[in-house]
């Protein structure tokens, strides 16, 4: 789905039947709005209110562009058009721009954790139904990287694969599916014991992720493959909390994975008000 599907069908949802409004309000009255903040965040979402704008002959005037420290008060966005049609529009700008800078928010202070490491910050496909790409755009505007947007993205093993490819199986099976997925495509699996971890490198995986280990346990994998196996991508996930974040990020791993960047950000506050 494009940004254009996309935003038709929020526009929709919202006007139902049409806006009754419109049916008594002033039909060509020209008006401006001012979106402005009602509380600290990181801007995100420049790219799909500007579409949108464009879709309904407004004209959006931003003074924060997307991955943006603002702060309370400040205004982010001048609107100009048709008042009618700002009213219609109100409620589905301010959805995306305070959903985005919600998560662009939250993963930004994830990452500022992480600054003094070369640890990447990964987001997952715990996303809400049809919202995955603007979810993740999100997420980069907050300064996190993408893990895979779908499931053609790189083929991931975790348990519930495994427990129907035997051990004995697994180098032959990972063999097998090189021939038939893309070139580019990597191989990754998930691993929750230090032994497990080390077979997976020994079958010929690109990433291994160490699904709910301790940082303690970590460290030993990260040992074994920078000994072993130093092309092998290490991603730590499960149970990482903004708490214990830097404690795993200093086990040597290359990436750390977490769901919560985006099902566990609050909306910034925002509001906008006719000028």
């Amino acid at each position: 789905m494009n940004k254009e599907e996309f935003l038709r069908l929020m526009y929709d949802e919202d006007i139902g039947r049409g806006d009754l409004f419109e049916k008594i309000g002033p039909k060509d009255l020209r008006s401006k709005a001012w979106i402005k903040a009602k509380s600290k965040g990181v801007f995100s979402g420049v790219e799909y209110v500007e579409v949108l704008c464009k879709m309904h002959q407004l004209e959006a005037k931003f003074f924060k562009q997307d991955s943006e420290l603002f702060a309370y008060g400040d205004a982010l966005v001048e609107i100009e058009g048709n008042y009618t049609l700002l009213l219609k529009l109100e409620r589905c700008i301010l959805n995306i721009l305070q959903h985005s800078s919600g998560i662009a928010t939250l993963t930004h202070s994830y990452k500022e954790i992480l600054k003094d490491t070369k640890v990447e910050l990964l987001d997952t496909r715990k996303t809400r139904p049809l919202l995955r790409v603007f979810e993740k755009y999100s997420v980069r505007n907050g300064g996190g990287k993408n893990h895979r947007l779908g499931l053609d993205d790189a083929l991931m093993l975790k348990d519930t694969h495994l427990k129907y490819i035997p051990n004995s199986d697994l180098k032959q099976w990972i063999n097998q599916a090189r021939k038939k997925i893309p070139w580019t495509s990597k191989i990754e699996i998930e691993s929750e014991s230090i032994e497990f971890a080390k077979f997976a490198m020994e079958c010929g995986v690109d990433i291994v992720m160490c699904d709910n280990m301790k940082p303690s346990e970590i460290r030993e994998v990260v040992a074994y493959r920078n000994k072993e196996y130093p092309y092998v991508l290490l991603e730590a996930s499960g149970d990482i909390t903004k708490e214990n974040l830097l404690e795993y990020a200093q086990t040597g791993i290359d990436a750390i994975s977490s769901g919560a960047l985006i099902h566990k950000a609050v909306w910034v506050d925002m509001n906008m008000k006719m000028l």
